[in-house]
C-alpha cells in the first residue's frame, strides 16, 4: 500500500518531527475529516508500506532524516512556482527549496522525485508569457535532478474564489500556448510535463494526460511492480495512486492564496497551536469519545511465482 503525505497539508515542511516519532513508533492515527470521531489505524511497518509519498513546498526539515526513512521506498513531489510572498506568505525562497531538490534527489535517485510546477493561473504580475520565461529558468537548473513535472491550471473552488478573487485560471487558449511551450522546454531539458486532471485535449500538444503519480511512476520510483486495489478516486479524471494520507486538512501553515486544503488563517493557525509532536494524532489528542478502527494493510507487492516442475 501508499502511505500518502501531502494531499491534505505539508507534513515535512511543518511537521517532520511528528511523522519521524510515528515512524519510530511504527504506528500513526489518522481521523476522518467527514466524521471527526471516526479514527483509522495505520501501520507504518516497511513490510506493509509500499511507498512513502510526499508533497512539499519545502523538503529541507525531512534531509537530516533521509538515512532514517531509506527503509522505506519513496516518491517525493517538491512544489516550486515563480510566485511570491504575495501569493506563498510563508515558503521559503525558491533557490533554497531547488537546492534542496537537488539534494533530495542525489539522496533517492532521480526516479524518485517529481516537479510540481502548480496551479498555474493569470493575475496582475503572471502571463502566459511570463509563465514560459519562469518554468524555462527552473527546467534548466532542475535537468538532470528530475524526468517528470506536473502541471496544472487553478481551480475556482470556493475558498478559493472568497479568499482570492484576483486570481484566474487560463483561457484555453492560454493553456494550449502553455502546454506547447511547457511540452517543448520539457523536451529540452529531458524532462516530461503531466497534466494533473486537466482536459484531454492537451494531449494533442504535448502533455502526458496518463497521471502525475501513476501506477508506472511509482513501479519506476520504488523498483518492482504493483498490483494495487481499484479504487473510485475522488476526481473522475484522476488516474493516480494517491494511497491513504495521514494528513489533515486547514493544518497547512503555508497559507498560499490558492490553496485548496486550507478554509481561512486563523482556522490553520488555531490547528497549529494544537499540534503536539509526541502525539499520534497530528493534531489534538485522542478522547474517550474516538472510534479507532485498525486499517486493513498489505502489500501492493507483486510476488512472482515459481513453478516447480517436482
Amino acid at each position: 500500500m501508499i502511505i500518502n503525505t501531502g494531499c491534505r497539508t505539508d507534513i515535512p515542511a511543518f511537521y517532520s518531527k511528528w511523522l519521524m516519532n510515528r515512524i519510530r513508533e511504527g504506528f500513526v492515527l489518522v481521523r476522518n475529516p467527514y466524521n471527526p470521531l471516526s479514527v483509522t489505524k495505520y501501520s507504518l511497518s516497511p513490510d506493509v508500506v509500499d511507498c512513502l509519498a510526499f508533497c512539499t513546498k519545502n523538503p529541507e526539515p525531512m534531509l537530516k532524516y533521509l538515512d532514517e526513512i531509506d527503509k522505506y521506498k519513496q516518491y517525493w513531489f517538491v512544489t516550486i512556482t515563480p510566485y511570491g510572498k504575495d501569493i506563498e506568505p510563508n515558503v521559503p525562497d525558491k533557490r533554497q527549496v531547488i537546492e534542496s531538490f537537488k539534494k533530495l534527489s542525489n539522496h533517492i535517485g532521480v526516479n524518485a522525485i517529481g516537479w510540481r510546477y502548480d496551479p498555474i493561473f493569470i493575475d496582475n504580475n503572471f502571463n502566459v508569457e511570463k509563465h514560459i520565461e519562469c518554468f524555462e529558468k527552473m527546467a534548466k537548473e532542475l535537468k538532470g535532478y528530475t524526468h517528470n513535472c506536473t502541471i496544472s491550471f487553478l481551480d475556482l473552488y470556493e475558498k478559493v474564489k472568497r479568499n482570492s478573487p484576483e486570481l484566474k485560471p487560463p483561457t484555453k487558449n492560454e493553456q494550449i500556448e502553455i502546454a506547447k511551450a511547457f511540452s517543448k522546454i520539457g523536451k529540452e531539458n529531458d524532462i516530461v510535463i503531466h497534466s494533473c486532471c486537466e482536459k484531454t485535449y492537451l494531449a494533442e500538444y504535448g502533455l502526458d494526460i496518463s497521471g502525475c503519480m501513476s501506477k508506472e511512476i511509482v513501479e519506476e520510483a520504488i523498483g518492482y511492480s504493483l498490483n494495487p486495489p481499484k479504487v473510485q478516486n475522488l476526481r473522475e479524471s484522476c488516474n493516480c495512486l494517491m494511497g491513504n494520507d495521514i494528513g489533515a486538512y486547514n493544518t497547512c501553515g503555508h497559507l498560499c492564496k490558492y490553496c485548496y486544503a486550507d478554509y481561512n488563517k486563523e482556522l490553520v493557525l488555531e490547528n497549529m497551536r494544537k499540534h503536539n509532536e509526541d502525539s499520534p494524532l497530528l493534531i489534538g489528542k485522542v478522547s474517550k469519545e474516538d472510534k479507532i478502527t485498525e486499517a486493513r494493510q498489505k502489500r501492493w507487492k507483486v510476488v512472482n511465482e515459481q513453478i516447480s516442475f517436482l
